[in-house]
């Protein structure tokens, strides 16, 4: 298989194209993609693969597809440069391939086989590692220079039209001003850069009531960062991604799809002793990357990274029968306080953004997942025995009707819990917030809105001191 350029230099006259002349690079340990919207004779996307020191290069006339039915035609071309990846701009007319080229995606690409054999047999199968192509995909030839670019099916959708997404990653322009040579000069927050995270496609709608686009969760997000991050990093979690905002599809996302700032990955064996890669939030910039990859809820693990084995936050969710009075829902949490409070256990609470509210308690005194399932399952039977008309342990349906059920199976290995601070995926973009007990009275379980969460960040933190305690 040839790797030189010659093709793609005899085609071009750099004397009249911007296109860079054609040499061929050492390759990097990452091997970069990129995918360029070219809007030439007949429009389509140019799909380019590193490998050995060029870009393996496909024309594909409708675009990548997250639609696992598609096969979306990928024609091969001439080898192209490593640096074609950053070009941006018009080919002039006349000139091979003329006509306006816009980046719209980039990153790194993984084979998941050997590359060499793949190309010789016909058969490439890899992970995109992009801002709009993520996940796992294969190229299959079927005749001459004709492939199939199809999209392998690993619950990752993040369009379902790709008109949807009609700018520059790089320079946020739309092909138009590209062509006309425009520039686009905005201030970051317009533009959507946060914590060194570019939100792209920034106005689009996520929730409808109140009217909430992309920039401005991200920009709750960032307002919030400093008083979530405690609860929220090193711990493994997972999101609900909604590419096409909350009315659209969304999806529970708990694995690693893609490298992004301020996101750590850890594989382990779960329970059926098969490896899988989990992702952990470093910093507030995994907040944001994660809302850049349509991610808006939160969940979390009971223990960190370094301490897998080791739950050190408890939680407990009143989950109320449908319709009933929030008076006895208020009651459930002095009840679940009263009790905790005997076993000498200082709870915290919060709401949940939905109908109940959650209890939660840091404590370093239960030393395993075990130990910590039975503890909160106990809790759960204690207040079903002492108050059976009021509560119940069982997760089943039939044995909730008029009862709050204690759920206690947010405390096992493996199990969430929403996240301090989260957006919940659902009309209104209620917030799970913490409060204080004292405010039990006054605070509905879906009554904090993004705005009043926001107001709330200049009140002293009713969680001051959480994981300071020693219990």
């Amino acid at each position: 298989m040839s790797n030189s350029l010659k093709k793609y230099n005899q085609k071009r006259d750099f004397k009249k194209t911007k296109e860079p002349i054609g040499e061929v690079k050492s390759s990097n340990k990452k091997l970069r993609f990129v995918v360029q919207h070219h809007m030439a004779r007949k429009e389509h996307y140019d799909f380019r693969l590193e490998f050995k020191g060029v870009l393996k290069s496909f024309a594909v006339p409708k675009g990548p597809s997250y639609n696992i039915k598609d096969k979306r035609l990928a024609v091969m071309v001439e080898d192209h440069p490593l640096n074609y990846r950053n070009f941006e701009g018009v080919i002039p007319k006349g000139e091979y391939g003329g006509g306006t080229v816009m980046i719209w995606d980039e990153g790194y690409w993984e084979a998941l086989e050997d590359i060499e054999t793949g190309f010789k047999n016909g058969s490439i199968k890899f992970i995109l590692y992009g801002k709009r192509l993520i996940g796992k995909w294969t190229l299959v030839h079927y005749k001459e220079d004709n492939w199939l670019l199809i999209k392998e099916n690993d619950s990752v959708n993040i369009f379902n039209d790709i008109n949807e997404l009609s700018t520059s990653i790089k320079s946020g322009r739309t092909m138009n001003e590209i062509a006309l040579g425009k520039k686009i000069v905005t201030n970051s927050k317009k533009q959507g850069i946060i914590e060194r995270v570019e939100i792209t496609n920034p106005d689009k709608l996520v929730f409808s009531s109140p009217k909430i686009t992309k920039l401005d969760v991200a920009l709750y997000y960032q307002k919030v960062v400093k008083r979530m991050l405690p609860y929220v990093n090193m711990r493994i979690f997972s999101t609900i991604s909604c590419p096409e905002g909350i009315n659209g599809k969304c999806f529970f996302k708990k694995h690693l799809v893609t490298n992004n700032n301020g996101i750590g990955r850890i594989d382990f064996s779960n329970n059926d002793k098969k490896k899988d890669d989990y992702y952990y939030i470093i910093d507030g910039g995994g907040i944001i990357s994660e809302v850049q990859m349509n991610s808006y809820e939160f969940h979390i693990w009971g223990s960190r990274v370094d301490a897998l084995n080791s739950p050190d936050v408890l939680v407990f969710d009143l989950d109320p029968d449908e319709g009933m009075d929030l008076s006895k829902i208020r009651q459930g949490v002095k009840d679940l306080k009263s009790i905790l409070d005997q076993c000498k256990l200082k709870s915290f609470l919060k709401t949940s953004g939905g109908k109940g509210y959650h209890v939660v308690v840091p404590t370093k005194k239960l030393k395993s997942w075990e130990e910590f399932r039975e503890f909160a399952k106990n809790i759960a039977k204690l207040m079903e025995t002492k108050w059976p008309k009021r509560y119940v342990s069982s997760v089943r349906k039939e044995k909730r009707k008029g009862k709050i059920f204690i759920d206690w199976m947010r405390n096992i290995k493996g199990a969430t819990s929403v996240a301090p601070y989260s957006l919940r995926v659902r009309d209104g973009a209620k917030v799970s917030m913490p409060i204080r007990f004292s405010e039990l009275d006054k605070v509905k379980p879906d009554g904090i809105t993004i705005k009043e969460a926001i107001k709330r960040l200049k009140r002293k933190d009713p969680w001051e001191g959480f994981f300071k305690l020693e219990q």
